[in-house]
């Protein structure tokens, strides 16, 4: 499964020297909880909207308003292929919640 990192690094583990960090935990330490494991990678959609909304709350986001903002001003789309709205979004949010 290439899809939960706790299977597969992504990267290589590297020490981390601030106050109380210094312990790189293995992948292999952690039990394989229900809402930290998918049935599948993200999709595409999912991965480009993941992108968005970092950058909506980079550029500042902090309200859902905010978000529904910077996301139409990105040009990013629902799946459907229209503009948010807080209730699109709202409903979007519920749905990858459920998968």
């Amino acid at each position: 499964m290439d899809h939960n990192p706790y299977l597969k690094p992504w990267r290589q583990p590297q020490p981390n020297y601030t106050a109380g960090k210094g312990n790189i935990e293995k992948p292999g330490d952690f039990p394989n909880i229900v809402w930290q494991t998918r049935s599948a990678p993200p999709s595409e959609y999912e991965t480009q909207l993941g992108d968005a909304l970092e950058q909506a709350f980079t550029a500042g986001a902090e309200t859902l308003d905010d978000v529904v903002a910077r996301l139409n001003e990105q040009g990013m789309l629902t799946s459907d292929g229209l503009p948010w709205t807080l209730e699109t979004f709202q409903a979007e949010m519920s749905r990858l919640a459920a998968k």
